[in-house]
C-alpha cells in the first residue's frame, strides 16, 4: 500500500507552484499525494492529516518571515501530538521563510527552493540524510540511473591543461552538485602514449585535455570527485594500449562505464598507431574485458560517422553495428550514444527520425543479459560561437533529446565553438541542461507521434535494412558472423558500403560517397546533386 504525503500553502499564503513541483517528485517516488490547495487554515491541514493517515505533512509559505515565523511555531504547537504519533512534518518556502522554519527546529527537513530535484528525490526516497551519508549516491552507473529516475543523470566532459586547475575544477563541480558524472578529458599524448614516456612530446602536454602521467594522477582526479553528490568518472578508452589502460582505470578512478569507439580511434582518423583492422580486433577484446567485469561500455560510433557528413542511414547502421558488437562480445549494460545535430544542419524532425530509427533497430536485441541504456548528446559541431545564441540551442536540443526519455544526457556545454569549458562554464551548462529537462518532464507534446517523424523512421529502418544486406552480401561461407568480423568490417569501409564525405583520400576508405542536407535530412545525391536510394548507391560500388 502507498504512503500517502498531504501538502497545503499555510494561512494567507497562495502560492503553490512549488507545492505542486514537490507533490509531482512525491508520485514519482511512489507516494500517493492529496494537494489541500492555496491559503489553508491550521485546522484544515492537521484534520487533512487524520482523515488521511498521512505519513508525511508537507506545509509552505511564501509571504512575510516575520508573519511567517509566527504562523510556523503556531503550527508546530499545534502538530506536535500528530508529531508524537509518527507523522512527519516538512516545509517549504522563499530562503528567508525557510531560515525561520529551520530555527523552530520542528521540521524534518526545510526547501528553500535551491535543491536540485534528485535532493528532493533522495528525501523522497526514504535517505533524508543527506548531508552525511557518502554513500546515498550510487558509484555504480546502473544503479544511479535507477536511483535518479525519472531524471536522467547528467554528464559533461571536463579536463583542463595542467592537473592543478582540473583537480581544483573537479571539487567546484563535485561541491555544487552540477553533474552526475564527469567524463575526464584527457590530452592526447596520455590516451597514446600513457605507457611510452619515451614517445611522449612535452610540446604536446596539455593539447587536448588534462596531462595524466601517472596512476597517482588519476587517483589525485578520483579524491577531488569525492565531495558533494560524489560524481561518477569516467574517460575514453585510449588510443593505445587498451587492456592496461581499462585496468588502471577500473582501479583509479572507478570508471563508471567506457567509451569505445568500432572504426576509428587508429590511423584512419589518426589518433593512434594501429591499422583499421587492427584497431577492431583490440576494441572487441576491451569490449570484452569490461563485460567480463559488469561494467557498462558506450560505443562512441554513429557520431564520428555523422561528424564526417555520412548520410542518415550510415549514421543508423554504424549504430546498430555498435550495439550488435557490444552484445556479442559479452557487455550486459550497453550505454548506445546518440549525437543529435550531427551532422549540422539538420532539422529537428529529421534529427529525431534517425534517433528513433536506431532504437528500432536496436532495441530487439535487449534480452536478460543484454540491457540499453539511451544517452543523448548535442552536436559537437553545431554550436554557434555567441555564447547567448548557444545557450539557446544547448536548451532547445536537449529538450528535443527528452522525447527519448534518456537515462543519461550528456551535456555538451555552450562553450563548445569557443574553448574548452571551466567548471563555472560545465555549472552554468548544468543549469540550462536541467531547466529544459524539467520542462520537458512537466509535460512536453509527443513529438514521436509526428507522421512525418514515423514516416522517416521507416524508411531509414527500411533503408538500412539494405546496408546491412550488402554487408552480408560480401562475406563467403566461412565467416560465421560478418558484423562482428574484423576482416569484413575492415572491408566494409574499403569498399565504401559504409563511407563518408570527409574520408576523401583516406587510405582505408573508398572516400567517394556525396551527401547534402536536403529537407532537413543527410543525403546521399548524385553528381546533380539529387538524393538517391541506398539501393543505387550500393549498386554503383560495384
Amino acid at each position: 500500500m502507498k504512503k500517502t504525503v498531504i501538502a497545503a500553502a499555510l494561512g494567507e499564503c497562495v502560492h503553490v507552484a512549488g507545492i505542486t513541483n514537490f507533490l509531482r517528485l512525491a508520485e514519482s517516488a511512489g507516494w500517493q499525494t492529496v494537494f489541500l490547495g492555496p491559503a489553508v487554515s491550521i485546522e484544515k491541514v492537521l484534520e487533512a492529516a487524520l482523515q488521511e493517515d498521512a505519513e508525511l505533512i508537507g506545509v509552505s509559505y511564501r509571504l512575510t518571515p516575520e508573519t511567517g515565523e509566527r504562523l510556523l511555531a503556531q503550527f508546530a504547537e499545534e502538530a506536535t501530538d500528530l508529531q508524537e504519533r509518527g507523522m512527519r512534518f516538512v516545509f517549504g518556502g522563499t530562503p528567508p521563510v525557510a531560515e525561520r522554519a529551520k530555527n523552530i527546529g520542528f521540521f524534518e527537513r526545510v526547501f528553500d527552493g535551491d535543491e536540485s530535484p534528485e535532493e528532493v528525490l533522495v528525501f523522497l526516497k526514504g535517505e533524508s540524510n543527506l548531508e552525511s551519508k557518502t554513500d546515498v549516491y550510487p558509484q555504480t552507473t546502473v544503479a544511479r540511473i535507477q536511483w535518479k529516475s525519472p531524471y536522467p543523470l547528467l554528464r559533461h566532459h571536463f579536463g583542463l591543461p595542467t592537473m592543478e586547475a582540473t583537480v581544483e575544477g573537479i571539487e567546484k563541480i563535485a561541491d555544487t552538485k552540477a553533474l552526475d558524472v564527469i567524463s575526464l578529458g584527457i590530452d592526447q599524448d596520455a590516451q597514446e602514449n600513457f605507457f611510452h614516456p619515451e614517445r611522449q612530446d612535452p610540446r604536446r602536454k596539455g593539447a587536448g585535455g588534462v596531462p595524466v602521467r601517472s596512476a597517482d594522477d588519476y587517483r589525485a582526479l578520483y579524491t577531488a570527485s569525492r565531495k558533494g553528490n560524489f560524481p561518477l568518472l569516467r574517460t575514453y578508452s585510449g588510443t593505445d594500449d587498451f587492456l592496461p589502460l581499462a585496468e588502471m582505470y577500473m582501479e583509479t578512478i572507478n570508471i563508471a562505464w567506457s567509451a569505445i569507439p568500432l572504426f576509428w580511434f587508429n590511423q584512419m582518423d589518426g589518433r593512434g598507431p594501429w591499422d583499421l583492422e587492427g584497431s577492431i580486433r583490440e576494441h572487441q577484446k576491451v569490449m570484452s574485458f569490461y563485460g567480463q567485469r559488469n561494467i557498462p561500455v558506450e560505443l562512441n560510433e554513429p557520431h564520428h560517422w555523422g561528424m564526417r557528413d555520412a548520410s542518415d542511414v550510415v549514421f543508423v547502421v554504424s549504430a546498430f553495428l555498435s550495439a550488435y558488437n557490444a552484445k556479442q562480445f559479452g557487455v550486459r549494460d550497453y550505454i548506445a550514444q546518440l549525437m543529435f545535430n550531427s551532422p549540422p544542419g539538420l532539422s529537428d524532425t529529421m534529427d529525431l527520425a534517425k534517433m528513433l530509427a536506431v532504437l528500432e533497430l536496436i532495441m530487439p536485441l535487449c534480452g536478460p543479459d543484454f540491457r540499453i541504456w539511451k544517452q543523448t548528446r548535442t552536436g559537437l559541431l553545431s554550436y554557434p560561437l555567441d555564447q547567448e545564441a548557444a545557450r539557446g540551442h544547448l536548451a532547445t536540443s536537449i529538450y528535443l533529446q527528452m522525447a527519448l526519455r534518456p537515462d543519461i544526457i550528456h551535456i555538451v556545454g555552450h562553450t563548445e565553438a569557443d574553448h574548452a569549458a571551466t567548471a563555472d562554464d560545465v555549472i552554468t551548462a548544468s543549469k540550462v541542461a536541467r531547466r529544459a529537462i524539467e520542462n520537458s518532464l512537466h509535460g512536453a507534446p509527443d513529438m514521436t507521434a509526428d507522421p512525418k517523424i514515423k514516416a522517416r523512421v521507416d524508411e531509414l529502418v527500411q533503408e538500412a535494412g539494405k546496408t546491412l544486406q550488402a554487408i552480408h552480401n560480401i562475406s563467403d561461407k566461412k565467416v560465421l558472423d560478418p558484423f562482428i568480423d574484423p576482416v569484413i568490417l575492415t572491408k566494409v569501409v574499403a569498399l565504401g558500403i559504409l563511407d563518408a564525405p570527409q574520408l576523401r583520400n583516406n587510405p582505408y576508405a573508398r572516400g567517394k560517397v556525396v551527401t547534402r542536407i536536403i529537407n532537413g535530412s543527410c543525403e546521399t545525391v548524385n553528381n546533380n546533386g539529387e538524393p538517391i536510394s541506398e539501393s543505387h548507391r550500393l549498386m554503383d560500388l560495384n
